[in-house]
């Protein structure tokens, strides 16, 4: 990650892209450094990268631990309806210097994911709710 001012850069950010808003992208710098912390707990040897996958699955497991029942109600006020939305985001921070990428990464690694009513949702509801 940068040393650039975060908040100038998420304020410059919104000013091209007002489709998220602000607060996704701090959302979005925090859930990479829970996954970031959980890569380096399980050992692997990314070098500080994380996939478009394992981002995803960090991105659910702290926005559960962060946010509880009311993640889907968040992600609805910030605009972020999809995955795609996610690397929408990750994106945005990769053009404006405050991420890195690899030639392998792309947007496309955010398609499809998860279901939004699947991941945040279904965790919440009643056991016998989830089993149908």
């Amino acid at each position: 990650m940068s040393d650039k001012n975060f908040p100038a850069v998420v304020k410059e950010i919104y000013e091209k892209d007002s489709r998220y808003g602000k607060g996704a992208y701090y959302f979005i710098r925090e859930a990479l450094d829970h996954t970031l912390k959980n890569i380096e707990k399980e050992k692997s040897k990314t070098k500080g990268h994380v996939s478009g996958t394992q981002l995803l699955d960090g991105i659910r497991d702290y926005a559960l631990d962060r946010f509880g029942p009311m993640t889907l109600t968040l992600m609805d006020h910030w605009n972020i309806r999809q995955c795609r939305d996610f690397g929408n985001i990750v994106f945005n921070l990769v053009d404006f210097g405050i991420l890195g990428r690899t030639e392998n990464d792309s947007l496309e690694d955010f398609e499809g994911g998860y279901s939004f009513d699947e991941a945040f949702e279904l965790p919440f509801m009643p056991q016998d709710l989830q089993d149908n």
